[in-house]
């Protein structure tokens, strides 16, 4: 029963961090219509920058902080490229992402670096307020009550002007213009804030892990699509339930099937494999899903009363 309890714990705690990181993805692929690639970079953009600070005694909170809003610099640069510059949106994150990899060596100065030693946000500040018999359960309270402030955060923001114009420019551009709104300088926003979500968990999982690697962000992409697409192909239905809620239960579900896979006797060098036939599995069974209720009219219209 207690190697239970610890897979689940652990489960949970993976499925809450990387739920932040597909909460990105969401903006971006599934409000903006937008395939962006950088997400691979920006994850260990936020690792790195976290690292490098704790190891120098900055605040573990400030940590994530700064690693989020470089992670916004980063999404910033990914819609530039494509908005000014003109870029295709594929091109303009896989030229982001690989610009990251060397930023990221950069800022490391090793391809591995441990922060072991370390206050992180698990282990000081108002976490120490709780009790000691809370201590094992620090880290999964932490990255609940983290995840559920960044979905309603997400949440409010959707609800504000800004944020329905940045349905909207993934549902119809022109209209966004008709309103005498640049859709550009829209769509930069939306990849800003999509990937300061996702630098931010980057932030997060590096503290809980205690190192940072430069491959660590190596499937991110897919990750979070699958998080989004189960999600939302498994809780459809329930109408009551909100769109980032649906990203959040995705990714734990994304979690404890890889965590089931393994504990089955999978070759954990066979992990990247698993991840894809289960982002393949979710895509053909939404697709079958929106086939049999007829199709959905546009990427946001399904989830705008959700708001």
């Amino acid at each position: 029963m207690d190697v239970f309890l610890e897979i689940t714990k652990g489960i949970l705690e993976q499925g809450f961090i990387y739920s932040i990181m597909a909460m990105g993805v969401y903006v971006s692929y599934q409000i903006l219509a937008f395939p962006d690639l950088s997400v691979d970079g920006t994850f260990p953009f936020g690792a790195a920058i976290a690292a490098m600070l704790l190891l120098n005694g900055t605040d573990p909170w400030l940590a994530c902080l700064m690693a989020a809003i470089g992670g916004a610099g980063a999404g910033l640069v990914t819609g530039l490229l494509h908005v000014r510059l003109k870029i295709t949106d594929l091109l303009s994150g896989i030229l982001t992402m690989t610009a990251l990899w060397s930023v990221n060596l950069a800022i490391a100065k090793t391809s591995l670096l441990s922060t072991f030693g370390t206050d992180t946000i698990f282990n000081s500040g108002i976490i120490k307020l709780l009790p000691e018999s809370l201590a094992p359960w620090y880290v999964l309270i932490v990255v609940f009550l983290l995840a559920m402030l960044m979905k309603l955060l997400l949440d409010w923001y959707l609800r504000t002007k800004s944020g329905m114009l940045l349905r909207a420019v993934g549902d119809n551009a022109q209209l966004v213009t008709s309103l005498a709104k640049n859709a550009g300088t829209v769509k930069i926003l939306g990849l800003v804030i999509g990937n300061g979500y996702t630098a931010f968990a980057g932030a997060v999982l590096c503290q809980q892990q205690k190192f940072f690697d430069v491959n660590m962000g190596t499937g991110m992409m897919v990750m979070g699509l699958a998080s989004v697409i189960i999600g939302m192909t498994l809780f459809r239905k329930m109408t009551l339930m909100k769109t980032t809620t649906m990203v959040v239960l995705g990714s734990i579900f994304y979690k404890a099937c890889l965590s089931l896979a393994l504990n089955l006797g999978f070759n954990p060098n066979y992990l990247k494999l698993i991840m894809t036939v289960i982002f393949t599995v979710a895509l053909v069974a939404n697709n079958l899903s929106k086939k049999k209720e007829g199709g959905v009219a546009g990427h946001g219209d399904a989830s705008a009363a959700r708001y």
